[in-house]
């Protein structure tokens, strides 16, 4: 049995199941981490799918460079674990390379058909000028890809047939919330934002260097709720829900 989140609007009945696609370790928990605590703390099942490992992300200079994706899927997995998330799914693109491709579709409708959600959580295929850093390529091309295979590659039988040979039945999504585009779902974080701030801390190769990582989530995630109408003191993340039924 499921329960509620809160949100800006007052109680959200939660789904079963969800599952967040993004295109790096730590994007989670920078842009979701907050909501995705209230989700399990209501019950909710989430699973996590990786499009890349993070290869290419920043790293202490003693780590040789064919570690550091073994060192950022470790990080990941324990910064899930903080959230009450243990299911996740690495599909191991490279990281700066990521592109829409049919075969990044595919893997993604594989999870999709693995994990059968009832909600799919992503980033924004759409570039933000305001705020560059979450427009990154494999941002964009990850979301991109993630659309697709919601709609309409997850759900047709007569589309990656492969999948069926595989033995992965079709299955619709009924609804997607994606980050950083026109808001329409403010998601109360109060109550999870040192749940998130101790996730983020797990990416140690990313985050060690930012003194005021705490600061600067609180800072963010009130501001997101000004923009929502909260009460001041209040903190949100916020998402554009998209019915995909």
């Amino acid at each position: 049995m499921t329960g509620q989140i809160l949100t800006s609007d007052g109680p959200r009945d939660v789904p079963e199941r969800a599952l967040v696609v993004v295109a790096h370790p730590d994007d989670v928990d920078f842009g979701a981490a907050g909501t995705v605590n209230a989700l399990t703390a209501a019950g909710c099942s989430v699973s996590y799918c990786l499009v890349t490992s993070g290869g290419a992300g920043e790293a202490s200079p003693d780590v040789w460079r064919h570690d550091v994706t073994r060192l950022r899927e470790t990080e990941q997995i324990a910064a899930a674990r903080v959230a009450g998330v243990t299911d996740l799914h690495f599909l191991h693109h490279r990281d700066g390379e990521v592109q829409a491709t049919l075969g990044l579709r595919r893997d993604i409708a594989r999870v999709i058909r693995i994990v059968r959600p009832d909600l799919v959580i992503c980033q924004s295929p759409e570039r933000n000028w305001d705020r560059m850093y979450s427009s990154h390529p494999d941002h964009l091309a990850a979301a991109e890809a993630t659309v697709a295979a919601v709609y309409p590659d997850a759900r047709n039988p007569h589309g990656f047939v492969d999948l069926l040979d595989e033995g992965h039945q079709p299955h619709t999504v009924p609804e997607m919330w994606v980050m950083g585009i026109e808001p329409n779902l403010y998601v109360d974080i109060t109550d999870t934002i040192a749940k998130k701030v101790q996730g983020l801390r797990c990416h140690h190769s990313q985050v060690d260097r930012m003194e005021n990582l705490e600061e600067l989530m609180r800072k963010w995630a009130g501001e997101v709720a000004a923009r929502g109408g909260m009460p001041e003191g209040r903190m949100a993340e916020s998402f554009r829900v998209v019915n995909t039924a």
